[in-house]
Parts: C-alpha cells; sequence; structure tokens
C-alpha cells in the first residue's frame, strides 16, 4: 500500500508536470485532458493525474467539461484582455505598497533576482521562467499581503501562456526585454513609486500590444 507522502508526492509533481505543459504551450488551450494519455506521459498511476487535474481547476488553468473530463483552460482575446486588466491593477497596488515599505533587504533581494535572470542564457528555458517570476514577485514582495501576493502569483501564471503565444510574433523579438526589466528595476529603487508602477504596467501593456497584432487568439 502507498505510503499518504508518496500519494502527496506523486500528486505534486503530476500537478508540476501538467501545469508546466499548459503554461509554456505543450499543451494548448481547449485541449481535451485525457487521464490515460497524461498517466502514460507522466508515468505515474491515474489517481495522481485526476487529482492534480482537479487542483488545477482552482487556478482556472483546467476546465471540468463534464463529470469525469477535463480540458485545458481556453485561450481568448478577451480573456486575455480581462488577465492583463486584474494585474496591471493588483501589481500597482502591491507595487507601490512594496516601494513604499522599501528598506535594505528588499533592495538587496531585488537587485539580486535581476542579476540571477540576466545571467541565464537561454530566454526560453525552464530557469528563466523560474527566475522571471521570480524578480517580477520580488517587487511585489515587500507589500505586506500574502492575499495580494497569492492573487498576484496566479495572474502571473494565467498570463504566461498568452506571453508563449505573443513571444511567437517576429515582431516581439524586437523587444529589449532585460531594457525594460531594468528600468523598472531602477524607478523601485529609486522609490519613486509613479515612474516604477507606469514602468511596469507599460512592461505588460507591449505584450498586450504584440498579442493583438499576431491575431493568435479568438477574440470570443
Amino acid at each position: 500500500m502507498s505510503q499518504p507522502s508518496q500519494v502527496t508526492s506523486a500528486t505534486q509533481g503530476a500537478y508540476n508536470a501538467i501545469r508546466r505543459m499548459i503554461l509554456v504551450g505543450d499543451l494548448r488551450p481547449g485541449e481535451k485532458l485525457k487521464i490515460d494519455t497524461l498517466k502514460a506521459r507522466l508515468d505515474t498511476g491515474a489517481s495522481p493525474v485526476r487529482e492534480a487535474l482537479s487542483l488545477l481547476t482552482s487556478d482556472q488553468l483546467v476546465e471540468r467539461i463534464d463529470q469525469r473530463g477535463f480540458r485545458a483552460a481556453p485561450a481568448s482575446q478577451r480573456n486575455f484582455e480581462e488577465i492583463l486588466k486584474l494585474r496591471c491593477s493588483l501589481e500597482e497596488m502591491a507595487l507601490r505598497q512594496s516601494i513604499g515599505n522599501a528598506d535594505d533587504a528588499w533592495e538587496e533581494r531585488l537587485v539580486l533576482s535581476l542579476h540571477r535572470m540576466s545571467r541565464e542564457k537561454s530566454k526560453i528555458s525552464e530557469a528563466y521562467e523560474d527566475l522571471h517570476k521570480a524578480f517580477h514577485m520580488t517587487l511585489l514582495s515587500n507589500c505586506d499581503s500574502s492575499i495580494l501576493l497569492k492573487f498576484c502569483s496566479q495572474l502571473y501564471d494565467l498570463n504566461v501562456r498568452y506571453r508563449y503565444l505573443a513571444g511567437r510574433s517576429l515582431d516581439y523579438k524586437t523587444r529589449n526585454v532585460g531594457d525594460e526589466h531594468a528600468e523598472i528595476l531602477s524607478a523601485a529603487l529609486q522609490h519613486d513609486a509613479d515612474l516604477a508602477s507606469e514602468r511596469l504596467i507599460n512592461h505588460y501593456q507591449k505584450t498586450g500590444a504584440f498579442l493583438r497584432q499576431s491575431g493568435l487568439v479568438s477574440e470570443s
């Protein structure tokens, strides 16, 4: 009989793997997620896969389409616009609070997080994605609100799929995202909440503009 820790570990492993495949587009928006297929792909049992899919419905990355079926959450322009609007509003709130609470420890974490991200050579690697999220969440981490941070983290993940779609546009490659990050950091270290917020929101809206131009998601 499997021990509880083994079951938990298997479920967590399946959750992490499926989540990753949805975020990077290996599992396409709207794709039906069959238990048997995922079980074979992940080399795990049906129960961990089913439990992982149930957990991902709470994250809004998976939808339950009937009593026993699942699919990757669909993507649409309308959904992206909603995510973008919420992300800009909530992250601006968190960033302003973080800057208002600025201290040496936060500033050091922020500088270090950008340095680690800039050292990663591949901008499409899993390591870079983790470092990219770490930088953005470090910007907000001094806001002293765990609930706000949780919402911001979830919105980040929901947005990632759309950023990967936008990244397929040739025009997207002309952006210097590294400079955008550095400019956000500079304003935050200057404790200029207005400028930092403006740069952060502009950073997100540029991605939105590329996505709209690419036509990679439907309007509905």
